[in-house]
Order: C-alpha cells, then structure tokens, then sequence
C-alpha cells in the first residue's frame, strides 16, 4: 500500500525527509481495527517526530496523527465498530501512523465522524479536540455545565492555532468568559469567530492588558505555546486557587514555588498518554471523540480546517510540515486522497 515515512530525520527542506514509500498492508488484531484512510491532518508533534537527527530507521516510519476514513476491518475482540463504519481519531505515538492508504488502530480510541462533516473536515479534529477535552475537562477539572461556568474566566495562549481554536469554542460553549491570545488581525479575527469574547497580545504584558479589560486575575489558563516563555506571566495573571493547563514542553525548569503563595496547581495535558500506557479508562477517547461528533452533528462546534491539499504524497506532507515549523498557522491542515 502507498504511504508517506522517513528513513532519516532530515529538515524538512531536505527532500528525502519525507519520503513516498510502499508498505505491507496490516492485519487487525485483538482490538484493532483496519481503517481506509480518505484524510489526515497534520499537527505540531508530526514536526517534533521528524525533527533532525542521527537516528536511522531500515524500516520506514510513519508519521501521521489525525485520520478520517471507513473502517474495512475489525480484529476478532472488536465490539464498536464493523466494517463500513465512518470513523475519525488521532490514534497512538507509540504505533504507526496513519499516513498510508490503510491504518491499523485500536478501537478504544476511535469515534464516529461527525454525519454532518466530509472526512477532511473530520480529519481536522481528533488530536486537537481530544487535548481540548482533556485540558479542560481532564486537567482543569471544569464543569460542563454552564450555569457553574458564567462568573469563570479562561485564558488561552495561543489561541489561533489548532488546539486552540477548538479549545476555545468547548470553554465558549461551557459558559466561560474566553480571553485568547493572538498576535495578527487575522488570527484576532479567527479568534473571536471561535467564541473568545476578547483578545490580547501575548508578545506583550498580560496583566496591563487584562486590567483594561476589567479583569485582575483569571480563574483558568490553557498554555498552548512556548510555556517556558509565558511562565511569568502565568504566575502573574493566575488567580488565588486558580489551574493551569500545558501542553508544551519547556526547555529549562519551571519555578513552581512561584505558585505558592496563590495555591494555584499546575498540570500538563499529553493526549497520547492514555493510549501510550493502556490506561484503564482508555476507552474515554472512544467516548469524547463520540461526543465531540454529536456536538458537531446539533451544530454547536464546527471544524477548524483552514487549507486542504490535494493529494496525500510526500510532496505535499513537506509542504504542511513546513508551514507548521513556521509557527504562524491558523486552524488545521488537511490532506486528502491517496493517488
């Protein structure tokens, strides 16, 4: 079957850093379940995975954590799902993944598409929906319930790129008053269409410009970018007893201590984790991502796709990745159709 690897971990200017290759078309077992994949999207971690290295790999790796497609086969334990089923997921760092024409998965962690969306539209929405939910439901421990959420403010960095733009319209729809971060009119704009009620810059002092929003603290922080670059503004925007929430990697050591004094608690969001290490309760992203369709379906979330490429080759993949290490993408990137 045709897919998209890497033997070398090469710049992505490099033009065998991604590579179209032909591999062996998998068997499902046990849980798993054999997936034709008619979409992908790409995500910061694709870029991370492939980054520069001395690694060789004989065997081609493949990258790849957002797919849509139909399922063609299940594995003699599978319960949720048959062939034909429309599915969407983001499945496991730890296994292949899903840039190739078919993709093995484990049931556990895989949802229904949303009826109302074609597969790139889905595609968009897996990995960044499930890090959402997780972060904000998970991590932050918010209530889904919105009559609990109307006095209560969540700040999110970066705002305007995937996981942002889908977290804000969960905490929108949980009855949080939204303060993104953005830098460009366009991703202003794009902000605020996802139900941020204000935005800030975050290459400038935040408290200033909360204070003239009318805010003194915020109850909730969601830090999708450069967490060791807006630490101290972190420090300083929590409220007493506040949480914050991180899904980037910082660097140098983050100084806790500093959250002493408010007893705020901080917590990282890594949604291959449950998958990684087989939680028990892996089965909750089957759920979400069921949930996350049905409120795509009723019209209260919409996909963050900004750009479709045509079709799923290596060429293109290059092309995504390097829009992606430039770090000024609004929403996600979608490929489709294998040739």
């Amino acid at each position: 079957m045709k897919a998209v690897g890497l033997h070398r971990y090469l710049p992505i200017s490099d033009e065998d850093s991604l590579l179209d290759v032909e591999v062996a078309k998998p068997t499902p077992n046990g849980h798993d379940i054999l997936v034709q994949v008619k979409a992908i999207s790409v995500n910061p971690v694709d870029t991370k995975v492939r980054k520069p290295k001395d690694t060789v790999e004989q065997e081609p790796k493949i990258l790849g954590w957002d797919v849509a497609g139909i399922v063609e086969q299940v594995g003699p334990g599978v319960t949720l799902f048959k062939s034909g089923d429309e599915v969407y997921y983001a499945g496991s760092i730890t296994r292949a993944g899903g840039n190739s024409e078919y993709h093995l998965v484990d049931e556990r962690i895989v949802g229904k598409k949303p009826a109302s969306l074609d597969f790139a539209q889905a595609a968009a929405l897996p990995l960044t929906a499930i890090t959402a939910w997780e972060s904000l439901y998970d991590r932050l421990g918010i209530s889904g319930h919105q009559d609990l959420n109307q006095q209560k403010t969540i700040l999110m960095i970066g705002a305007a790129g995937g996981v942002g733009s889908i977290a804000t319209q969960f905490a929108h729809l949980a009855g949080l008053t939204v303060i993104g971060t953005a830098s460009r009119p366009e991703s202003v704009e794009w902000v605020k269409q996802q139900g941020a009620a204000h935005v800030i810059n975050h290459f400038e002092p935040f408290m200033p410009q909360l204070r003239l929003l009318g805010f003194e603290s915020v109850d909730y922080i969601l830090c999708l970018s450069h967490t060791d670059l807006h630490w101290a503004n972190m420090v300083d925007a929590i409220a007493p007893q506040g949480k914050i929430c991180s899904i980037v990697d910082s660097p140098v050591p983050l100084d806790l201590s500093q959250l002493k004094n408010k007893s705020a608690t901080f917590v990282w969001e890594f949604m291959f984790t449950r998958p990684m290490y087989n939680t028990l309760d892996m089965i909750e992203q089957h759920k979400l991502l069921n949930a996350v369709a049905d409120l795509v379906d009723a019209g209260k979330v919409k996909t963050t796709v900004t750009e479709r490429l045509t079709p799923i080759n290596a060429s293109n993949l290059r092309l995504a990745h390097a829009k992606l290490e430039i770090g000024r993408t609004i929403g996600k990137i979608v490929l489709e159709h294998f040739e």
